[in-house]
């Protein structure tokens, strides 16, 4: 009896030393999963982001802070865009003439027009208003974004612009589950001197307005 007991309880831990076992692979993995999903949702909205605000500095050769004004511009202001009046024939292509010598000869007419933002630098459906909340936080967080102007090393004043959010809020809900591999992701990207989150943008230099993911 005595030594059936003995097996049990063996039998007992060699179960939970070997679920620790493949709970110490899982849990990492799982995490990897989740990080890849929401990255890439979050890099759609940050991306969304950029595309406003190119088109606001277009109409306006500035960049702004304020997602109120973002989302204003997109929902009630105009942009311009250049219209096509005219084309080449077959036959004048075939004679190898260009667009920009049917331009020059008043054959093409290029104008420039003004357009609604709304359904122009995003499709007619899309919602601006969620253009400022972080996906997976339900509303309860917005991307942090600023903007200024810079001098560059060649003298020229430029506006630039960042929006971004860290992993300490992408994954908040999380932290009591994966606490363990958000600490080592954050303390790995620190190591390596990025940012620990997810970035589009820079207010210290003009990066062509790159996502720290590209």
């Amino acid at each position: 009896m005595k030594k059936l007991i003995i097996q049990i309880v063996l039998g007992v831990v060699i179960v939970f030393l070997g679920y620790k076992c493949v709970e110490s692979i899982m849990i990492p993995e799982r995490f990897k999963v989740i990080k890849e999903q929401r990255y890439e949702v979050i890099i759609q909205r940050l991306k969304d982001i950029r595309t406003a605000q190119e088109a606001y500095k277009e109409e306006y050769g500035r960049y702004t802070s304020s997602f109120d004004t973002l989302i204003n511009f997109i929902k009630y202001d105009s942009i311009r865009v250049v219209r096509s009046i005219g084309s080449l024939t077959d036959d004048q292509l075939e004679q190898g003439m260009t667009e920009a010598q049917a331009i020059k000869e008043g054959i093409i007419i290029r104008d420039t027009v003004k357009v609604a933002a709304a359904g122009n630098v995003f499709p007619q459906e899309y919602n601006a208003d969620d253009l400022r909340y972080v996906p997976f936080t339900h509303r309860t967080h917005q991307f942090k974004m600023g903007s200024t102007t810079i001098w560059t090393d060649s003298g020229i004043e430029v506006p630039v612009f960042e929006a971004y959010v860290t992993n300490m809020v992408i994954f908040e809900d999380l932290r009591d589950q994966y606490n363990e591999e958000l600490l080592q992701e954050n303390g790995e990207r620190m190591r390596l001197n990025k940012f620990a989150g997810l970035k589009v943008g820079d207010l210290k230099e003009a990066n062509n307005n790159v996502g720290n993911w590209e």
